[in-house]
């Protein structure tokens, strides 16, 4: 299906950026002839499809010719100009000249360019889409927190597909689900403003965090936002900009240790959000979850108007029922929920996780390591965390070891003789905590949403038993470690079905460290403390590209 543009507020998307050979043209290795310039197919229509929706377009791209002499600035420019002439205007051009010897900041998989075409075209990395043919392409976008969008050639590895956060099949694809992710949060009409709307999401800390943004959008058209949650969310809900009130109450069908359903706990719920004055509920829910046991309450309540998805016939249950396509991240499925119900971001609001009374904070010098996880497959082992640990301190890192309730012997563990045991801490103690951090190591859990919501770089320990294009942290400078491909992959294990946990306990202290670097960390504290980041990534203001004019830009 294509979709054409349509109107809709572009609070998700400002840009698209593009990786030039396999993605826009046909691969020439080290091609400096104009006349060997082919276009991929399909990538002049998708092209003017995302400018006439407003979307301005830019190329990222790794010129390692240049360092190595097969071509020179002149022939660059001369191939870079047909490619406009077949495809149409460019707004950036970001080049990196070097090769894999120099340690620039600006070559990919490193976010330099990234970073470097969104202040060119004036907004944020978090507000671009990354669009490559290779894992490094996808690398860099993550780095940066940008939204990767892979399309595989003969070229690409099978380890590379599956670690895409997104992928399609060609270049009309991509701009499709574009376009489709832009369109999905434009607001229904409504009839004016709402007076008390009743928001549930009853999940853990992780899924009511990334509901923040949708939550926001019914503040903005609402009078009084209730929100109903489970105990294992009450936390980060307490966290959350704009609610107003927090009712707590554990639902069987949602809850993963459910006790048996009781009819007087049914009746008390029914009674309790009757109490509310809601006119109408907004119902959050994951891709596995059914909003419809808890419609049938609302009703029973006297809500006059629920939204919500469902894929099973809902009859009289839902007044407005929503369709989502597979694989959006969990901000957005929400937040598309919200639009369904007639409810946007408000002017200045760019959809970002966010927290109130706190914000990302003047870097202390320190990375935080979580080690523990909700659930037990998405733990890192805690021997290969210690290891981990006690490398980054002897490379001069400060590491503050955290840990939830029931988690004080892990943190200790892991925190080992080198480590920072971190002690008890409340969630709104570990937002702060994390804030100050020059990073978070995390599994897939939380903290890596706290992490998103106050805008520290996470190097995320990503067990593939769930996407990591739905539950990775969202619009945020991340590394993805870990076995993507692993035999677990979207299996929705809560207990490792592998033994050895291999997509975990492949993770080695080097990786770690290489990822520090990518996300702009110093890790060698053997030089002078004005120096450059260290020898395997120079300062970024000390390594330059090239724009689209040619000039050399810090």
């Amino acid at each position: 299906m294509t979709f054409d543009a349509a109107p809709f507020d572009a609070a998700l998307f400002d840009a698209v950026l593009f990786d030039r050979d396999g993605t826009l043209v046909v691969d020439v290795p080290y091609n400096g002839d104009p006349d060997q310039v082919r276009p991929m197919p399909g990538a002049k229509d998708a092209l003017d499809r995302l400018r006439a929706a407003g979307l301005r377009v830019g190329v990222v791209t790794n010129q390692s010719g240049l360092a190595r002499g097969y071509f020179g600035e002149d022939q660059l420019e001369a191939v870079n100009r047909r490619i406009e002439e077949l495809l149409g205007p460019f707004d950036t051009w970001q080049i990196c000249p070097h090769d894999d010897t120099a340690g620039c900041y600006c070559r990919k998989p490193a976010p330099g360019m990234i970073e470097a075409a969104a202040a060119a075209l004036g907004t944020t990395p978090g507000r671009c889409a990354m669009v490559g043919d290779i894992g490094r392409d996808m690398e860099a976008a993550l780095a940066a927190g940008a939204t990767g969008f892979l399309v595989p050639t003969d070229v690409t590895l099978p380890a590379e597909v599956a670690a895409a956060p997104h992928g399609a099949a060609d270049l009309a694809a991509v701009a499709d689900l574009i376009l489709r992710r832009q369109e999905l949060l434009t607001p229904a009409p409504r009839p004016g403003r709402a007076g008390t709307v009743l928001a549930v999401r009853s999940d853990s800390a992780g899924d009511v965090l990334v509901t923040g943004p949708a939550i926001r959008a019914l503040a903005a058209g609402a009078d009084r936002v209730v929100l109903l949650c489970g105990p294992r969310g009450r936390a980060a809900a307490e966290l959350l900009p704009g609610v107003d009130e927090i009712i707590e109450w554990r639902l069987p069908w949602i809850d993963p240790e459910p006790g048996p359903v009781d009819a007087e706990d049914m009746r008390a719920l029914t009674e309790r959000l009757r109490e509310t004055g809601a006119s109408e509920a907004v119902v959050f829910t994951s891709f596995h979850q059914s909003a419809l046991p808890l419609a049938l309450l609302l009703r029973m309540a006297g809500v006059g108007r629920i939204t919500a998805i469902s894929e099973d016939y809902p009859g009289s249950l839902l007044d407005v029922r929503h369709r989502v396509p597979e694989g959006l991240p969990e901000p957005e499925r929400a937040r598309s929920i919200a639009a369904a119900a007639g409810f946007a971001l408000p002017a200045g609001d760019d959809g970002h996780l966010s927290l109130k009374n706190t914000r990302r904070a003047e870097k202390e010098g320190y990375v935080v390591v979580h080690p523990g996880a909700s659930v037990e497959a998405r733990a890192c082992p805690p021997a290969n965390l210690k290891r981990i640990v006690t490398a980054l301190t002897e490379h001069g890192l400060k590491v503050l070891v955290t840990g939830g309730p029931g988690e004080r012997e892990l943190a200790t563990r892991v925190a080992g003789t080198h480590g920072i045991d971190a002690g008890p801490t409340s969630m709104a103690g570990l937002a702060a905590l994390i804030a100050g951090a020059d990073c978070v190591i995390v599994g897939n859990t939380g903290p890596a949403h706290l992490a998103a919501a106050v805008g520290t770089p996470v190097i995320s320990l990503y067990a593939p038993t769930v996407p990591y294009g739905r539950w990775g942290p969202y619009r945020v400078p991340a590394v993805r470690l870990g076995d993507p491909a692993a035999a677990c992959r979207d299996t929705r294990a809560t207990r490792c079905p592998i033994a050895g946990h291999p997509c975990l306990s492949s993770i080695e202290p080097e990786d770690v460290l290489d990822a520090l670097r990518r996300l702009g960390v110093r890790t060698d504290f053997s030089e002078h403390p004005d120096t450059a980041l260290n020898s395997q990534y120079a300062d970024r203001k000390g390594q330059n590209h090239i724009n689209k004019t040619g000039e050399v830009a810090a």
